[in-house]
């Protein structure tokens, strides 16, 4: 087929899909999105190819364009011509239910031809039922019971950390591996965590989940029965896969998900990739807690014994030296945080990526050990792998034997490959810091590094692969242009890359208003600044009919409104965190519903992805101009790096950042084409100061005004 006909008959998907919805009303901005991606994704070409045509699509999609209808319709039609598979990746879960429960089978009951739809998930979502069956078969005396724990590294409990009254742990566990493995041998449940009706507790659950380091996959004795790789079965089936960004990264390489040059592939909430490839490929070392290393020889010994297979290491040794040298690194990084800070719970952030002197000796030789007993650790696992294979009689005795070693593959891991990162010194340097945390009751030290450039990562380990793709939000120019984030995603001067902004199809002239307030206090004095955006937000808030939303910079800001709040005030209030999100936005929607005043305090998470239609949000307001912590190390390690080579990371990195953010927040204010409401934002340099109106050139445009001394005047 050719290329002018896969577009064609990609757009005639969409038409058709647009016409079947109930009340649809045309949506111009949306058939230009549609149509961008049937032109572009036409002429990929995948799989084995002399010279591949590529093609990444960019797209912007304001507020109420329906960009999951446009790009589903398009590629799952292109996708199914070319008997390939389409990958949709998210940043929520919310958004994989929109898709998975509606948006999904709307289109499967439009197309002609059939196809088939799945979930995929991480491994640790699902049980493994060997070690199931290991836990509730062992009863209370078995010498291997620690083994099958879910952190045999964990810090014991403490005076600052008591389970519930009357709740003994041990019991507790017992009951609910008993209970899952009746229901999982009876056919009433999946084995998949979030099929389960009450969720089990994060260190339960962990003890009988799915680990690639614990799993010996066709060798292991439940291998048929096991819930992960049935599910694999059916992502194998699929024509279009649902997943998330964090997944699709961790799977480079692994073969859990298509291979990326041989499907198409959609990121929505595309303006997370940065952020997740900088999570994926930081690495973190506790030079805390070091039991495991006790623990270690005495498994590698028992395993090779078993297996009759001579270890060419004194790992008992290896263990020990390895074990002393975190022990040094730890007392020397202790002693520079009391010199450093006035308290244990602190980040210290290393400048230029440079480690001190007295830490290079034993960080090297931290690696050299922890390489060393690495090697074991995967010649070991892979004579057991070898003897499951060649004697399926032992298969189920070598899965158990995987399973210890895989306990302590992860711990060993993060030494290795953190100590290396710490000891790497390039043109470019690393983010490298320390954390120290008292929230258990003691002191727990741990050892981060992190690249700073997550465009360069992105360019070299997803973008390489990728023949098509679509990624697209509704925030994805900052101050006006894709620049930011085509850099921050390594696409920037990419020949394969078109970028497209659609508009949103509300008129936010007449149906919003922007109100910048003139605080009297400069936002730099915090303590002043607060105590007056307080007494104003509280004044507002007496005049709210129905729903409104609060986002606020920081807990401390928050708290700061909430303890302000009269008597009259704390019944509309609902404050993040006083109860699930869930509950919160039906008890909001409740008291709206029965004609009361409602309003949410929200933080970060709650200015994205938070969809408040109608009367349920008429008034957003915006305690101050969403700039990140200061403090976060990764950021100022990167604009250390920046200032080092002449260049503004306030102009080139926070101005672009907070664009962003800023895009997001105001976007929970208009939601249909229907609404009208009203974004006041506290923060006077949004008007004042040129960075601010950078900040406005990104926004929808609003009417804007400002409101001086309670008059509300033309901006």
């Amino acid at each position: 087929m050719s290329s002018d006909a896969l577009a064609s008959l990609s757009l005639a998907a969409f038409d058709r899909v647009v016409s079947a919805t109930p009340g649809f009303r045309s949506r111009p901005g949306q058939r230009e999105m549609a149509q961008r991606i049937a032109s572009s994704l036409s002429g990929v070409t995948l799989g084995e190819h002399p010279q591949p045509g590529k093609a990444i699509t960019v797209i912007q999609a304001g507020t109420g364009v329906g960009k999951s209808a446009a790009y589903l319709s398009t590629t799952v039609a292109m996708a199914l011509a070319l008997k390939t598979r389409v990958l949709i990746s998210t940043a929520t879960v919310a958004l994989q239910e929109q898709l998975m429960s509606k948006d999904l089978p709307a289109l499967a009951a439009v197309l002609d031809t059939p196809f088939v739809y799945a979930l995929a998930k991480g491994r640790g979502r699902y049980v493994c039922k060997l070690k199931l069956e290991r836990l509730v078969g062992l009863g209370g005396d078995d010498v291997d019971a620690d083994l099958f724990e879910a952190d045999a590294g964990a810090p014991p409990r403490t005076a600052f950390v008591r389970p519930p009254q009357g709740e003994d742990p041990q019991e507790r566990r017992s009951k609910l591996y008993e209970s899952l493995a009746i229901a999982l041998a009876g056919g009433k449940w999946d084995g998949d965590r979030d099929t389960l009706a009450e969720q089990p507790e994060p260190r339960d659950w962990s003890a009988v989940a799915a680990e690639r380091h614990t799993c010996t996959a066709r060798h292991c004795p439940r291998f048929r029965e096991c819930s992960y790789y049935n599910a694999r079965i059916t992502l194998a089936e699929a024509n279009v896969i649902v997943a998330n960004h964090d997944l699709v990264l961790a799977s480079l390489g692994r073969k859990a998900l298509p291979e990326l040059d041989n499907c198409l592939l959609v990121f929505d909430e595309g303006h997370h990739l940065p952020a997740v490839a900088l999570d994926q490929f930081a690495s973190a070392m506790d030079l805390s807690n070091l039991r495991w290393l006790d623990k270690l020889p005495k498994t590698l010994y028992e395993v090779s014994e078993k297996l009759q297979f001579v270890l060419v290491q004194d790992v008992a040794t290896l263990a020990q030296q390895l074990k002393v040298a975190l022990h040094d690194v730890g007392r020397i990084l202790m002693d520079l945080l009391k010199v450093n800070t006035a308290g244990y719970d602190t980040v210290h952030r290393f400048p230029n990526g440079v480690l001190p002197d007295d830490l290079r000796d034993p960080m090297t030789l931290i690696q050299g050990h922890a390489t060393g007993l690495s090697r074991v650790l995967e010649a070991l696992g892979a004579e057991v792998k070898l003897r499951a294979r060649e004697d399926p009689a032992q298969a189920a005795s070598c899965s158990l034997l995987y399973a210890r070693l895989g306990q302590l593959a992860p711990k060993l891991g993060s030494v290795v490959q953190t100590s290396g990162l710490l000891l790497e010194h390039g043109p470019q340097p690393l983010a490298k810091w320390l954390k120290s945390d008292t929230s258990s009751g003691l002191v727990m030290l741990t050892a981060h590094a992190c690249p700073i450039v997550p465009g360069d990562l992105l360019r070299q380990c997803l973008w390489s692969q990728v023949r098509g793709a679509v990624i697209t939000s509704a925030s994805l120019t900052t101050c006006g242009s894709f620049d930011y984030f085509l850099q921050e995603a390594g696409l920037l001067n990419n020949p394969a890359v078109s970028a497209l902004e659609v508009a949103s199809p509300f008129n936010y002239r007449t149906q919003g208003e922007l109100i910048v307030v003139e605080t009297a206090a400069d936002p730099k004095n915090v303590g002043a600044y607060t105590g007056e955006m307080v007494a104003e937000l509280l004044a507002d808030l007496g005049q709210i009919e129905h729903g409104a939303l609060v986002l606020f910079t920081s807990r401390v800001q928050m708290k700061a409104a909430v303890d302000a709040l009269d008597t009259a005030l704390r019944q509309v209030v609902l404050v993040q965190g006083q109860m699930a999100r869930g509950r919160l936005l039906a008890a909001h929607q409740a008291r709206v519903e029965a004609g009361l005043p409602a309003v949410i305090f929200g933080l970060q998470s709650f200015g994205e992805g938070l969809d408040l239609p109608g009367q349920l949000c008429e008034t957003v307001f915006i305690a101050k101009l969403p700039f990140s912590p200061p403090s976060d190390p990764v950021e100022e390690a990167r604009a250390e790096w920046l200032k080092s080579v002449g260049r503004d990371p306030f102009s080139e990195l926070v101005v672009p950042a907070t664009g962003i953010r800023l895009l997001q927040w105001t976007g929970r204010a208009i939601r249909t084409e229907d609404d009208h409401a009203t974004v006041i934002c506290y923060d006077r340099r949004l008007l004042r100061l040129a960075f601010g109106r950078r900040l406005l050139q990104g926004l929808p445009p609003y009417a804007v005004s400002r409101r001086v001394g309670g008059v509300t005047l033309a901006a």
